[in-house]
């Protein structure tokens, strides 16, 4: 996939009226200078096992309570006012979580605005989610939330979680979506009979870099709801938990090595939607997120948590940080093409790729062979793949990048869909349409196969099949790394690498890792 300056804007995920994010949202490193080395261990010498203990003993302490608490409580009962006792509980067990994150270092919540009675706002809802932390607010004002219902049967955790009434999200029930959905309906249309719900409507953890697309689940509703961003401005930023970066107990392990953690609660004033905005969720989602972003001071980006998804599926490639194919996925998603039925879609597409006497098309056959009427954003897909900005594109290449989105973790399903589509007589391909397969599958604009090509072609015939490079691939699985990324690839982009191994493949992270024995560089589409 090549990059034109009418796609240079977009490719960039960000939105186009903040500019695009700093660095991947899903993406978090930390680096240590000496002194804070040493503090560190000394601290986990010291004040560590001490938090841990009593953190873990405050969660304990809880637990008793919070269980007789919801002991013969229906939903009848639950619609109603808390009875005197359960008052005296709720008033117990908000000391007791507040004690527990004293232990964890916040010594202070620094909490802004006025939080809304539940019949001026059912909802209310967080952002940025980046940290199991984020659990401080739901703490403080026992609002119900969204949980999985595997949650329920955690010891200890689930007899607390299910304290507060959350509404459970069953992955065994393939109608479990519509349901939550309408249980949250329900719940905010109530006229505060229920608790409030509290809603993180980006469905994942980012770095607070920038604010991603929200769900429209809390939105559905069509109810007021109160925005509410958090904010940890802490000098060295233990509490970020993102796909790519250090886990859960090394977040927890340095957290707690902190001498004090900060955390701002921020209470915006209530949105009331519009007879607009009720009817359309989307817009309603994307007006509160615009509203937040601007409390926060960060962009607004389209990646959502499919994106992340894509970047983070399993694979032998790995999508760099500047790669088009995010993009690519949102302008998927917006010509109506459902992941429900891409495939289908792909082997349609590949299928009539095939049979075309050529592979070099204008907007007016690409809309053609897309079966969708010329638009904008079949006009920004387009831009996408129009390398010279000469009105024509490689219809191939769609083709490839299409098959990347509907299946990431399959790199040589793909690959050998790309073969069969480059492939002259004899079943082989050369450098060259190597070149093109590759850069149009990780969603760059130049790249250098030279090493990689001459590494499969043993035989030195200047082409190659794709059982050679199946062959390859299966003895060598890494590649990728060995050939193709460069180790200064990270430091060129901008963006900051894990030092961390990747648990996962095609895209491990948004930037490779460095290594001292990578080949060639990796030409960038962003100069």
């Amino acid at each position: 996939m090549k990059l034109s300056s009418r796609g240079r804007g977009c490719c960039a995920g960000g939105s186009r009226e903040r500019g695009p994010p700093p660095r991947s949202p899903f993406v978090h490193q930390l680096r240590f200078s000496p002194l804070e080395k040493a503090k560190i261990a000394f601290m986990t010498l010291t004040l560590f096992p001490i938090r841990l203990f009593f953190a873990a003993f405050m969660m304990l302490l809880a637990w008793p309570f919070a269980f007789i608490a919801s002991m013969g409580s229906d939903e009848q009962e639950l619609e109603k006012p808390l009875s005197w006792w359960r008052k005296i509980v709720a008033i117990l067990l908000k000391a007791i979580m507040r004690m527990m994150w004293l232990a964890g270092g916040f010594h202070w919540i620094n909490i802004k605005g006025r939080r809304a009675l539940p019949a001026e706002a059912a909802i209310l809802t967080v952002a940025p989610h980046s940290s199991y932390f984020d659990a401080i607010p739901v703490t403080m004002t026992f609002a119900s939330i969204v949980m999985k219902a595997e949650s329920k049967d955690i010891p200890v955790w689930g007899t607390l979680i299910k304290y507060i009434r959350p509404v459970f999200v069953s992955r065994a029930d393939q109608d479990s979506r519509r349901k939550t959905v309408e249980e949250i309906k329900r719940r905010a249309q109530s006229g505060g009979k229920w608790p409030q719900i509290m809603i993180f409507p980006e469905g994942t953890c980012t770095n607070r870099s920038c604010l991603i697309t929200f769900k429209p689940g809390a939105f559905i509703p069509g109810v007021p709801v109160q925005p509410v961003v958090l904010r940890y401005p802490n000098k060295l930023d233990t509490i970020t938990w993102t796909w790519q970066g250090p886990g859960a107990f090394e977040i927890l392990w340095l957290t707690l090595c902190q001498f004090h953690n900060s955390v701002e609660i921020e209470f915006l004033p209530v949105y009331i939607p519009s007879e607009e905005e009720r009817k359309n969720p989307v817009l309603y989602a994307n007006n509160v997120r615009r509203v937040m972003a601007e409390a926060l001071g960060v962009s607004v980006t389209d990646y959502t948590f499919e994106d992340c998804q894509l970047a983070l599926a399993e694979g032998q490639l790995r999508l760099p940080s500047d790669t088009c194919l995010l993009e690519f996925a949102k302008l998927v998603r917006s010509l109506g093409l459902k992941p429900e039925t891409l495939e289908d879609d792909l082997n349609k597409y590949a299928a009539s790729a095939m049979k075309m006497k050529k592979v070099k098309v204008d907007l007016k056959e690409f809309s053609a062979y897309l079966e969708f009427p010329v638009s904008q954003t079949l006009e920004s897909m387009f831009s996408l793949f129009d390398e010279n900005e000469d009105g024509v594109i490689d219809i191939r290449e769609f083709v490839i990048a299409l098959s990347v989105v509907c299946k990431p973790s399959k790199t040589l399903e793909t690959i050998q869909l790309a073969f069969q589509l480059y492939q002259s007589g004899g079943g082989t391909v050369t450098e060259e349409d190597l070149a093109c397969i590759l850069k149009t599958a990780m969603g760059v604009s130049q790249i250098d196969v030279t090493h990689l090509f001459r590494a499969v072609d043993e035989e030195e015939k200047g082409k190659i099949t794709y059982d050679d490079f199946y062959t390859f691939a299966v003895l060598h699985p890494h590649f990728a790394e060995d050939y193709l990324y460069a180790d200064h690839m990270g430091a060129e982009s901008g963006l900051e690498t894990s030092s961390l191994s990747a648990p996962n493949g095609i895209c491990t992270d948004f930037s490779p890792d460095n290594s001292g024995d990578r080949k060639k560089p990796l030409q960038k589409k962003l100069n």
